[in-house]
């Protein structure tokens, strides 16, 4: 039986995956084409995020203005390090995003919670909180990495930090975050 796959899902599959392959593709492509070429994988991540992500709450203002300045950066100056800044520009985004919702609640985490159970308790809003906050930590922290390797590494260690590096370090605190949630679930059932 065929499922039919909502134009929606495919953006998001679309974006995620470009975004994930995104160092090893600019790596690949520095090899053979020009960076003002590359610049193309740029737009179309713009143009697909936007069709994408609609109202959800990673899709803000700071996403387009960046895509844009790196696109005119890379387009003007035909180099590299203009497209190497990209996963520097994304830590940044996420910072701010998840930084301002600290400051003006609900948290990313704790919207992203609700959408599991919309009535949290209190002690589930400041749990979130303080998840919110160590991702604030993480973005700001592997912002700068990605920064000084992209200024001062090669393009293979930039690639290797930004397209795996990094994302094994995610996945670390989502398994780290979920096993201490778990604990935390079973210490309140208890």
């Amino acid at each position: 039986m065929l499922t039919t796959i909502s134009l929606s899902t495919l953006l998001r599959v679309s974006l995620a995956s470009l975004t994930l392959l995104y160092p090893i593709v600019v790596f690949v492509g520095l090899q053979s084409v020009d960076a003002r070429y590359l610049i193309l994988l740029l737009i179309i991540i713009g143009g697909i995020r936007i069709l994408s992500l609609g109202k959800s709450p990673l899709n803000h203002w700071t996403w387009l203005p960046l895509l844009v300045v790196l696109a005119l950066w890379t387009w003007v100056s035909n180099t590299s390090i203009s497209l190497k800044l990209y996963p520097v520009f994304i830590n940044l985004g996420f910072l701010i995003l998840f930084s301002t919702s600290l400051r003006y609640p609900p948290s990313i985490i704790e919207q992203l919670a609700r959408f599991q159970d919309p009535q949290l308790p209190e002690r589930a809003i400041v749990y979130t909180r303080t998840v919110t906050r160590v991702w604030c930590y993480f973005f700001a922290i592997n912002g700068v990495i990605a920064f000084l390797i992209t200024c001062f590494g090669s393009d293979a260690i930039w690639a290797i930090y930004n397209g795996l590096i990094s994302y094994l370090l995610m996945g670390v605190i989502f398994l780290g975050e979920w096993l201490i949630r778990q604990r935390v679930i079973k210490s309140h059932d208890d």
